[in-house]
């Protein structure tokens, strides 16, 4: 076992360290050097019960009945771990559980920042504890073995064989000698005419998965990650092939199960290809006898279709209570010759339901149809609201169960089941039904006669949209979906199904506390647990549930959901109809303007609920994916809000933004998204390719002529996110990982160095040694965009991780004087700073207070922030008091102040200076 290198300074109640971290390279001096001492009231961090080297985890929604394993992220202060630190796990019960760990990230000194850990699927205590130790061994023996054709993954329990060419991502699924399932691959089915209900004829066709490339991400003791990349090619005819794809299937030891998360770029301007069906199909082996064969369906809750393929019960003739209940309970039903004869030799008469089908085309209603086989007529089953998305099909000797995450919310979904009257079935898990009307994802209006910059920027006044034509394409956005599978021995039990369907609706996560995160200093020790010791904290306190709250019903109330649109949220509210503006131009769906990711991720780190984990998690997958180009001259650009997630022609790194994902990647160590933010290392290089200046540059005065050694890229929106992403790829020890230092620490170097520092606003940038030009005259940029991109957040972590005064006094020195009056700023700066969100802004000067101590300006940030508090209370004593709205379509919750920039600004400004300048609360 290695030793725990020797503790750091200890971090003050602000996360911040006393100490800072050693930099190097970049022409930053490599020296340490303690800062002024901490604030009077800075104490020790909160630890856990376990202690400040140890961290006690829970699970976020409770122990789970089923659990197909689980992995998650924990972080560690400065210097707490060497980077070779092995972990044990203990459960609750005080017995060892076995765990594996790897690095997700280090602090620039070499010690651990994150770590990964994972469990199997028998680990299923109330909690658990985290500590330096030698990990238990797993019962289970997890093994990774690779041939020339095919990679063979068994978890002790199943086996699995991955194909590296071909058609078949899975080329079989056995339990012991028996073969469950085979042949999985990816199904695809398009068709080139538009979507029209009443077109006599369309002509579709079939696309499967095409390997291009297998490789082994993670092989370990308990937890294995293999990934398959590849496009669909055309069945028949000439083979065409589109849609790339990336799978990545998770194992872990002695699983039943595994986890698929299948991720699709889509390379179409949507104009002449229409998706029409897009799904997972297996093969599933079936032998029992046709009375012995069970077809399950979990929908709302826990209720099932319990139905066998040949069902005895509700017949003319009785065949006996012990024959009929075990049928229904999917036990072998005793032997025919055992029955009451006259169903023993009539069976022949009873049809056998081959087919089976559900379909969720709305988030408000499923329904299930079932036929004997191809041929005849489909046969109304039931209907019901919001399908789990998990079904099974097999027979007593066992069978595969499969479900899809996220199934009713992502609609139009689907489950297909054929031929369970054959030796072979077909499971169709669909993200996309066929049943529905094709994918449309042609953009909403034809430009509306726009066709010059100036009429564009016109329209902008009146829709808020900034359309251009040939932008509002689709092309190179993703998205990502969720699915788990079983090989079982047996039909499960009803009880059983229901757990099964709960992993698939949300995947069991282990997670840390709030108050473990906050004494590490986990994302710039700017986020730490609810306190409601005092009235104004307790006010602060019940605004931020309220505000969650609000948005948790809107997305249900107003059915955020659908395919392309679960995740996000509406930018703002139109208080005539009482209707959230889905139809008008930049106001409908949000992109993440203003950082409502961020701000949703602190609302979590702030309270540890499931509940805003979850929704801070589908948000992450919607606009890393949706948002964001992922192919193409836009590759590492996001798009600004608009109707259409695609459609503003304003694309830029404000939105495609790491500041907003690493927090999801850091805690669940997700594979997906740590793909995306290593895309992002790099995305400055896309200003060489798109002029974001077109429409307001005179190109005759001054002609767009990208110089990759003098490209615009703004101290604000544009410096925030890469240096996020820079940093992330710096601390994870990435491909390109010492060139993105490099930037980092040239870019605060260069800021630091301008006249007026981070108040410049802006200065030519050179792609070629990652450091900025210093400008001879002083200006002030007055933008109020500028630190809301997730730059206060960024900062904070370079300052407890990079030691470099002139950076740090410049950034607390633009954060004083930004919410000082106007004398001030000019006295100061010689010219004023913009004057909205000010309150939002006042974190900055909760963050003077947490490096010097300087308590005027502790008192300031709430003098600043309860401006906007006393708005959210508006005229009502018994806030929050929302109306209910009974005018519209639906009864809804309507609070005329909302809207979702101030929201997601007030709320992390209100986190943060809680947890920084919680001692200075107003007394009123």
């Amino acid at each position: 076992m290695t030793s725990p290198s020797p503790a750091p300074e200890p971090m003050s109640s602000t996360g911040f360290s006393r100490r800072g971290v050693l930099a190097a390279g970049a022409g930053v001096a490599a020296a340490a050097a303690l800062f002024e001492a901490a604030p009077a009231h800075a104490q020790t961090g909160p630890s856990t019960d376990a202690g400040p080297d140890s961290v006690r985890l829970d699970w976020l929604e409770g122990a789970p009945a089923e659990s197909p394993g689980s992995t998650w992220g924990v972080p560690w202060g400065p210097g707490r771990f060497t980077e070779d630190q092995q972990f044990k796990l203990t459960g609750a019960d005080g017995a060892a559980v076995p765990v594996q760990t790897w690095p997700l990230a280090y602090w620039p000194d070499g010690s651990l920042k994150w770590t990964a850990h994972a469990i199997g699927p028998d680990a299923r205590q109330e909690s658990f504890t985290l500590e330096a130790g030698a990990p238990a061994e797993s019962a289970h023996v997890m093994s990774v073995s690779k041939s020339r054709s095919h990679i063979d993954v068994s978890t002790g329990v199943i086996s699995v064989r991955i194909g590296k060419s071909g058609t078949d991502l899975i080329k079989h699924v056995k339990r012991g000698d028996r073969t469950i399932a085979s042949s999985g691959h990816l199904v695809n089915i398009t068709q080139a005419e538009a979507p029209d209900p009443e077109t006599g004829s369309v002509t579709r066709d079939r696309y499967a998965s095409d390997i291009d490339e297998v490789s082994v991400e993670q092989e370990g003791p308990l937890r294995a990650v293999i990934r398959i990349d590849g496009t669909h090619r055309k069945t028949r005819g000439r083979g065409r092939s589109w849609l790339p794809y990336t799978v990545r299937l998770y194992f872990y030891a002695g699983g039943e199960s595994f986890r698929m998360v299948h991720t699709f770029v889509y390379d179409s301007d949507g104009d002449d290809a229409f998706i029409a069906g897009l799904g997972v199909r297996f093969k599933v082996a079936m032998s029992d006898a046709m009375y012995d064969r069970h077809v399950r369906f979990v929908g709302e809750g826990h209720g099932q279709l319990t139905e066998a393929v040949k069902a005895v019960t509700g017949m003319r003739r009785d065949p006996g209570a012990a024959v009929r209940e075990a049928q229904i309970a999917g036990t072998a039903l005793p032997d025919p010759s055992t029955w009451d004869q006259r169903v023993t030799t009539r069976l022949q008469w009873i049809p056998d339901w081959g087919d089976y089908s559900l379909t969720q085309l709305t988030s408000e209603g499923y329904q299930i149809k079932k036929r004997t086989k191809e041929g005849h007529a489909w046969v109304p089953v039931d209907q019901g609201r919001r399908s789990s998305g998990f079904g099974y099909v097999g027979g007593v000797s066992g069978g595969f169960a499969f479900g899809m995450k996220d199934f009713w919310q992502r609609h139009p979904s689907g489950l297909d089941i054929r031929g369970a009257h054959t030796d072979e079935a077909s499971v169709t898990v669909w993200m996309w039904s066929p049943e529905a009307q094709p994918m449309d994802n042609r953009f909403y209006h034809d430009g509306l006669g726009q066709d010059t910059y100036a009429k564009q920027l016109d329209a902008l006044e009146i829709t808020y949209e900034d359309w251009e034509a040939g932008f509002d394409t689709p092309y190179g956005v993703a998205r990502t979906t969720e699915l788990l599978f079983w090989a079982l021995d047996a039909t499960p039990s009803r009880d059983r199904l229901g757990a099964m369907a709960d992993a698939v609706r949300a995947q069991p996560q282990v997670a840390a506390p709030p108050e473990h995160l906050a004494a590490a200093g986990a994302f710039g020790g700017l986020v730490g647990p609810v306190d409601r010791s005092h009235p104004f904290k307790e006010f602060t306190e019940d605004v931020l549930d309220a505000n969650f709250q609000y948005y948790k019903a809107a997305q249900d109330q107003r059915h955020w959901y659908g395919f392309w649109d679960y995740g996000d949220v509406m930018h703002s509210q139109d208080g005539d109809r009482k209707v959230w503006r889905y139809d008008v131009g930049g106001y409908a769906w949000d992109n993440s303007e203003f950082s409502t990711d961020q701000w949703l991720w602190q609302y979590y780190l702030h309270t540890g609920t499931a509940e805003s984990f979850r929704f801070a998690e589908a948000m992450t997958r919607k606009t890393t994916e949706v948002n964001t180009y992922h192919i193409g001259d836009w590759a590492g650009l996001g798009t600004r809000h608009g109707v259409m997630h695609w459609g503003d022609s304003s694309k830029q790194v404000r939105i495609s933004n790491a500041n907003y994902w690493r927090y999801f990647y850091y805690l669940t160590a997700d594979e997906r998204v740590g793909d995306i933010l290593h895309s992002l290392h790099d995305s400055e290089m896309t200003a060489l390719v798109l002029d974001t200046g077109r429409k307001i540059r005179d190109p005759e005065t001054d002609p767009w002529d990208p110089d990759p050694t003098a490209v615009d890229i703004g101290f604000g929106t544009s410096w925030a996110p890469l240096a996020a992403a820079w940093l992330t790829e710096w601390e994870r020890r990435g491909p390109d990982w010492e060139f993105c230092r490099d930037k980092v620490l040239g870019t605060m170097e260069t800021i630091a160095a301008q006249p007026n520092g981070f108040a410049q606003g802006s200065a030519p940038y050179n792609t070629e040694t990652g450091r900025y030009a210093i400008a001879e005259t002083p200006v002030v940029e007055r933008s109020n965009l500028s630190s809301g991109f997730g730059r206060f957040e960024i900062v904070a972590e370079l300052l407890q991780q990079v030691d470099m005064p002139a950076f740090e006094a410049d950034w607390l020195r633009y954060s004083r004087f930004y919410t000082a009056t106007r004398a001030e700023q000019e006295a100061e700066y010689g010219s004023r700073f913009g004057d909205l969100f000010l309150w939002a802004y006042s974190r900055g000067n909760a963050q003077v207070y947490a490096r010097t101590g300087d308590e005027d300006q502790a008192r300031h940030t709430w003098k600043v922030f309860r401006t906007q508090a006393e708005y959210w209370r508006g005229d009502s004593p018994d806030w929050p008091a929302f109306e209910r709205v009974d005018t519209t379509l639906n009864p809804t919750d309507w609070w005329p102040r909302m809207a979702t920039n101030d929201a997601a600004q007030w709320g992390m400004a209100a986190i943060q200076n809680l947890h920084l300048v919680g001692d200075f609360v107003p007394d009123e």
